[in-house]
């Protein structure tokens, strides 16, 4: 079985749970849409970004010692 998920399977176990889906998602697409606040530049976001993940700790340094 490999990862790619079927195009004729639905992730959703109802087609009124698919509906339910897409509504809630053109909603929020739409409500993005309409939004009227001016875009943020993507280096902006970027760089707030760095500063948060630069003051995380580093799970993984223990596990890169280990080998």
């Amino acid at each position: 079985m490999n990862g790619t998920p079927s195009s004729t399977t639905s992730e959703f176990e109802t087609t009124e749970a698919a509906e339910t889906y897409d509504r809630w998602f053109r909603a929020k697409v739409s409500t993005s849409l309409n939004d009227d606040r001016p875009a943020r530049p993507h280096e902006a976001v970027m760089a707030q970004l760095r500063k948060i993940v630069a003051t995380l700790p580093d799970d993984h340094a223990a596990d890169s010692m280990e080998d």
